[in-house]
């Protein structure tokens, strides 16, 4: 098969528009199509951009629908890519399931490096950073309770997204599941003006953002079970 047949997976801005690659910019340009999760968000970003490439909505309500059907345009010759409202398609937004129908119909992934929002969460966090699991968004309701008790002996640092609405109650979760001594790391609003880490335990994170009005997307960082008292060892042994 040609391997100009492929589908172009295609990270865009968490934030600031600045982020975007060149080779981003050129392929949006060079495609027939741009599938996006939300055209309204997309049009904006294009339009910053001056791209005119013609859009088409595909989301988690239509994706199961659709897919096929992408294949197939991709396989009769349209150049097809995938972007996501922000970051990089199939973290936590829609794009495994058409990523895996073409490649089940043998058709190339070309998929780009840009941005996604856990890694300079992580980064800014200070924790070990050379093992992690990325958690994404725990369950709202059924499964959520399960997933936290599995987490409790974790030593792994843990990346969690959660929204601004259900913050509060996360770190509650955490103080009931990991206890108070945990060390948890909180980026919101990566790459904006109003960019911001909050560094402390549940009962002081809880008590920051209660004082504020919380807005944005958060990546939360938990420190892994037992890592705080294996570092506080380090430090008491450190030789300069």
């Amino acid at each position: 098969m040609s391997k100009s047949v492929k589908l172009y997976v295609v990270p865009t801005p968490i934030g600031n528009l600045e982020d975007i690659t060149f080779r981003a910019i050129r392929i949006l340009k060079e495609v027939d199509t741009i599938l996006a999760e939300d055209t309204r968000t997309t049009k904006f970003l294009l339009s910053h951009f001056q791209i005119t490439t013609k859009l088409q909505s595909h989301h988690k309500f239509n994706e199961h629908k659709t897919v096929e059907q992408i294949a197939d345009r991709i396989l009769s010759g349209e150049k097809i890519a995938l972007v996501s409202d922000a970051g990089t398609p199939a973290i936590s937004d829609p794009g495994y399931l058409i990523v895996k129908t073409c490649i089940e119909k043998g058709i190339e992934i070309e998929t780009l490096p840009g941005a996604t929002a856990f890694v300079p969460a992580l980064v800014n966090s200070g924790f070990s950073s050379d093992k992690f699991c990325f958690e994404g968004f725990l369950p709202q309701k059924k499964g959520r309770q399960k997933q936290l008790k599995q987490l409790v002996d974790e030593t792994r640092t843990m990346i969690f997204y959660e929204s601004p609405y259900r913050v509060l109650r996360l770190f509650e979760e955490f103080k009931e599941y990991f206890g108070n001594e945990r060390r948890i790391s909180v980026s919101r609003e990566i790459s904006k003006l109003y960019e911001e880490t909050v560094r402390g335990n549940p009962d002081e994170l809880i008590e920051f953002f209660k004082a504020k009005t919380i807005k944005g997307e958060f990546v939360i960082i938990v420190e892994g079970k037992g890592k705080s008292a294996k570092i506080e060892e380090l430090e008491e042994y450190d030789v300069e």
